[in-house]
């Protein structure tokens, strides 16, 4: 379940409830659903329950909860929690963690390019690369930007993240140790990813559909998205053994999951005829 399916279906929880009169509000256009700042509070988090008390005049936690026990039916959500003032906490279900990792390592197959054809001019201007990006970015973005090697530039972002992958697996390689993943295939193995890795496995188990949509301009946000959850994941879930520390499941789980990062990191880029540098 992507962010935007799950905006989708809370949106329709909050529709519902109107229409059963167990909550007596307009319902949003839109509900905005973003990571929580701390690990271990879900995979995504909704205000949308605060909103809608403004509006009803019951407390919002009240209105979380009915919202809670219409979520918790739904397919693809594992879990919902109630956070301080009335934030809601959501878990995702859906596929099993490890077997998404191998389906990607194991049946991952190149994806055939895109046509983009950015001018000679621009080529001359920004090199190929950035000026296949330029093509995709939003208007009014600064194209010089994307020369730049900060965070502010979503392409950097995106390869800085796949180059990031492929140092993760040399380090391994060089302590000894390489990508594994548990063989079973229920969820009891979600916690070697760290409890940080729900938005990354999602952006993960969502390329199939971007690419089969065809479309640059959704693939390179997706892209951007999928770089950016896996930056954040691995700063709150070290993959990498520290000082005297010996490598562990966890630690082999963590790196097939930065290997499947990267490859379709360079999967999208590939299509995108943009190169994914091993080193940044």
């Amino acid at each position: 379940m992507t962010p935007a399916d799950l905006s989708r279906t809370v949106l329709r929880a909050v529709r519902r409830a109107i229409d059963a009169d167990e909550l007596r509000a307009v319902a949003p256009a839109a509900v905005g659903i973003r990571v929580p700042p701390h690990p271990g509070s879900g995979d995504y988090a909704t205000e949308v329950a605060l909103r809608l008390a403004k509006e009803s005049g019951r407390p919002a936690r009240e209105v979380a909860e009915l919202l809670r026990r219409r979520l918790v039916r739904e397919p693809g959500i594992a879990r919902v929690d109630i956070a301080g003032p009335g934030f809601l906490n959501i878990t995702l279900a859906g596929v099993p963690h490890a077997r998404l990792v191998r389906d990607v390592l194991e049946r991952h197959a190149e994806s055939e390019p895109l046509p983009l054809r950015p001018s000679d001019e621009l080529v001359r201007r920004l090199g190929p690369d950035a000026a296949r990006w330029s093509l995709l970015s939003p208007p009014g973005l600064d194209r010089g930007l994307l020369l730049v090697q900060r965070e502010a530039n979503p392409l950097f972002r995106v390869r800085y993240a796949h180059s990031r992958c492929r140092a993760l697996l040399r380090n391994a390689h060089d302590l000894g140790f390489g990508p594994a993943v548990a063989d079973d295939t229920d969820d009891t193995d979600t916690d070697d990813f760290g409890a940080g890795s729900g938005p990354l496995i999602s952006a993960l188990a969502d390329h199939p559909r971007i690419v089969g949509a065809r479309d640059p301009e959704r693939l390179a946000r997706a892209l951007e998205r999928l770089a950016d959850a896996f930056l954040r994941w691995q700063a709150s879930c070290p993959t990498l053994p520290r000082g005297d520390e010996k490598p562990s499941v966890v630690h082999r789980a963590r790196l097939a999951l930065a290997e499947a990062t990267g490859t379709v990191l360079a999967d999208g880029l590939h299509q995108l005829g943009i190169t994914a540098p091993a080193h940044l």
